[in-house]
């Protein structure tokens, strides 16, 4: 069943739980998500990014979700990822979409209010949801820097009030010492600037750069505040490490490879759902 986000993400709020958003970049990462949500019982929100839109487009990812929604019972969540762009976001709406993020980060403060509050606008008309970011979540390439000018990057919680405030967002994307992709370094959270959010704003928070950042920070994340974790990274290295240790065995092809990696996608997801205690959280988002 295809929902927004909003009250999947309010109910992880109240009872301090973490949703996790997949990313997914073709049919196996697709089916991967949903057959560890079914398993698990647990809610998800299936993510694609715009920087993947070279793998599979947005009419492709609706039509196996619409196609899927026979055989699966959970409550999913279909949502743009980064969406860099006002046509990306447009096109995710008119594909069928129920939530979408409008990345103006990078922006101005000013630029980033703007751009927010014309989406919000377009998106609430249609009952999608609206995800934006605040401060800057780097790479983790960069982040040997960020004891310096990353973390002048960090959210302001002053000013994650006003901004939810001004632009009627859904759900807040904070910056707080994750990165994405890989770290080059030990992942160092503000946890005290986490909760000055948490405690400042009064819609979910999103944590971008959840792979690699450790379980038990990330449980901590999700208990000061955190309602949506953001997983893609750990998700295809699991999925690339399995990959190739089977197609070095002569006697498997190509698609069974590719279908012993889809199983190592949904045993790494079965993991987060258990570290952010959403299994058996379905039934709340019904």
């Amino acid at each position: 069943m295809l929902v927004n986000t909003k009250e999947m993400l309010l109910d992880a709020r109240r009872k301090k739980y973490g949703v996790v958003q997949a990313n997914a970049w073709d049919l196996n990462s697709l089916r991967a998500i949903l057959r560890a949500s079914e398993e698990k019982s647990s809610p998800v929100i299936i993510g694609l990014a715009e920087a993947h839109f070279k793998y599979i487009s947005l009419a492709e990812v609706y039509s196996l979700i619409r196609y899927y929604e026979n055989t699966f019972s959970v409550p999913i969540a279909l949502h743009l990822d980064h969406g860099n762009s006002y046509e990306a976001v447009i096109g995710a709406i008119r594909n069928g979409f129920t939530s979408v993020m409008i990345d103006a980060s990078g922006e101005k403060y000013e630029e980033n209010v703007r751009r927010v509050s014309e989406v919000v606008k377009v998106a609430h008309a249609c009952d999608v949801t609206v995800e934006a970011e605040l401060g800057h979540v780097g790479m983790g390439e960069d982040y040997e820097k960020i004891d310096g000018e990353l973390k002048d990057k960090f959210t302001n919680p002053k000013q994650a009030k006003e901004f939810v405030e001004l632009t009627g967002v859904d759900s807040l994307a904070v910056a707080i010492g994750t990165a994405h992709g890989e770290y080059k370094g030990k992942p160092k959270l503000d946890f005290e600037r986490l909760k000055e959010i948490a405690d400042a704003v009064k819609v979910p928070l999103v944590l971008h750069g959840g792979s690699g950042t450790g379980d038990e920070a990330l449980k901590k994340t999700v208990k000061l505040g955190i309602s949506k974790i953001n997983i893609c990274t750990d998700l295809m290295k699991a999925a690339k490490a399995e990959f190739n240790s089977v197609i070095n065995n002569n006697n498997v092809n190509y698609a069974d490879a590719l279908l012993a990696g889809e199983d190592a996608i949904k045993n790494c997801l079965e993991h987060y759902f258990d570290i952010f205690e959403s299994s058996n959280k379905v039934n709340a988002c019904l």
